[in-house]
């Protein structure tokens, strides 16, 4: 297994990568400060949670169709997906201790 846990991914990987139990996906763009800020915390909560929680990036200047499809109107937004399913949209830079409450909720 790779160890990185935050890979980014394109449209082509967004469905095969869902699928996992659990999987937050980070929409963002390499011109947004906010989605710079934010990345060091998504990298910490991919090394602390392993296996128990996948995490991904999706750029949403090359992937513009899934970023439409799930409606995303601003960045940074974190969809987390369990087996596919959206179960929670987290918009904005926010700290690490919120972000971890959040998802604690979804193992």
């Amino acid at each position: 297994m790779a160890k990185n846990n935050n890979l980014e991914i394109s449209q082509n990987e967004f469905s095969e990568i869902v699928k996992h139990p659990l999987t937050v996906v980070d929409f963002f763009a390499e011109w947004c400060m906010p989605c710079l800020m934010l990345a060091p915390v998504i990298e910490d909560l991919a090394s602390a949670y392993g296996e128990k929680i996948k995490f991904a990036k999706m750029n949403i200047d090359d992937n513009s169709e899934i970023a439409k499809k799930f409606n995303v109107m601003s960045i940074p937004t974190l969809i987390v997906f369990k087996h596919g399913k959206e179960v929670e949209r987290i918009t904005g830079a926010l700290p690490q201790e919120v972000l971890e409450e959040k998802l604690q909720k979804h193992l």
